[in-house]
């Protein structure tokens, strides 16, 4: 039904006003507790033992998340929480409210089945989503991850004083951390991402961390366009400063893959690019990742093309213990949580009998 009724409809507007449209329709009926409830039990709810991860200290229901991006002002926890995710991403979330950058922002290469996006870090400021955090009523059961960044204005070498404000103000409020500083619509921002800001930004959020009574898992997301060296020097930085994952990978800047005409891309522009053209990529980077840190307890968040379980399975045969969905969202529709955790369900399950 959402492929060939609810999905053309939604694409006869503009992307970003199509999303808070679906997303607000979803708040809606939502609101009602018993319409959430039946939502979730007829529609969307895969549970079995065999899916359950037990990681960052953490219990999660199935292995599939909401990346980061969709729900910036954690407006729709409660909806989304109805859809079979076990975990969401909020954000990216900075200290003070920002605009982002000029519409349009958000462009459909349906034939990709892929979005460029240049956002700029759109947000309410981290204030409105404590506030948004504070009236949520979903079940405690569902993970939440705030994803914190810095504000456009904020020059690099201040760019700490932006996420420990962020990180302090959401520490009581998540459940875990994933501090972004690959997004490639912030000016200079992927700059963090050199071995010495990197590290130094790392080592005072960590200490941060650890000045609380329970410190919160923190993990760091990172762009698909690395080299294997500077691959290396951000894994030696997060082992350094004892994070407790990555999140492979953010959106890239690369065009290849893509079926659209030049002409088309051209047009559109500059921004990061997500969907299917991604997913090699991003394979790609979390096998070279767990090649290097093998040890299981660091936990590897798999995202990047993700549109079913053969590509979900893909991303936990390279060494991912989660995945999170962003663009299969737009093009699969709500019920893709629930689709790749029957996927999931079975491949576990023939992998326990070949044990």
């Amino acid at each position: 039904m959402y492929k060939f009724f609810i999905k053309r409809l939604f694409f006869l507007l503009p992307p970003e006003r199509a999303h808070y449209l679906a997303m607000g329709m979803l708040r809606v009926f939502c609101s009602v507790a018993p319409l959430q409830k039946l939502l979730l039990f007829l529609f969307f709810k895969q549970e079995n033992k065999c899916l359950e991860q037990s990681l960052l200290g953490l219990k999660f229901k199935n292995p599939v998340g909401l990346a980061a991006g969709f729900d910036k002002d954690a407006h729709y926890i409660d909806g989304i929480s109805a859809l079979g995710f076990s975990f969401i991403e909020l954000g990216t979330v900075t200290p003070k409210p920002q605009s982002g950058n000029e519409m349009p922002r958000l462009f459909r290469l349906p034939k990709s089945l892929a979005l460029i996006n240049r956002m700029g870090f759109n947000n309410k400021g981290v204030e409105n989503m404590v506030a948004q955090l504070k009236k949520k009523r979903t079940d405690t059961s569902v993970i939440i991850g705030g994803n914190i960044g810095k504000n456009k204005i904020t020059p690099n070498d201040s760019a700490t004083d932006d996420y420990l404000f962020c990180f302090d103000a959401l520490f009581n409020h998540v459940d875990y951390f994933t501090v972004n500083i690959s997004s490639p619509n912030t000016p200079n921002l992927r700059a963090l991402q050199e071995k010495e800001p990197l590290n130094d930004l790392l080592l005072q959020i960590q200490n941060r961390n650890n000045s609380y009574k329970k410190p919160k898992p923190i993990l760091l997301k990172i762009a698909p366009d690395l080299t294997n060296a500077a691959l290396d020097d951000i894994i030696e930085v997060v082992q350094q400063n004892k994070l407790n994952g990555i999140v492979a990978t953010n959106t890239t800047i690369s065009r290849e893959g893509l079926m659209e005409s030049e002409n088309e891309i051209s047009t559109i522009g500059a921004g990061g690019l997500s969907g299917a053209p991604l997913k090699n990529r991003a394979t790609e980077v979390i096998r070279y990742i767990r090649n290097k840190i093998p040890n299981p307890d660091f936990v590897i968040i798999g995202v990047g093309g993700i549109n079913n379980s053969v590509d979900a399975i893909e991303k936990l045969e390279a060494g991912a213990n989660l995945l999170q969905i962003y663009t299969g969202f737009v093009y699969e529709g709500p019920t893709i949580a629930k689709k790749i955790n029957s996927g999931l369900l079975d491949y576990f399950l023939k992998k326990k009998q070949n044990v």
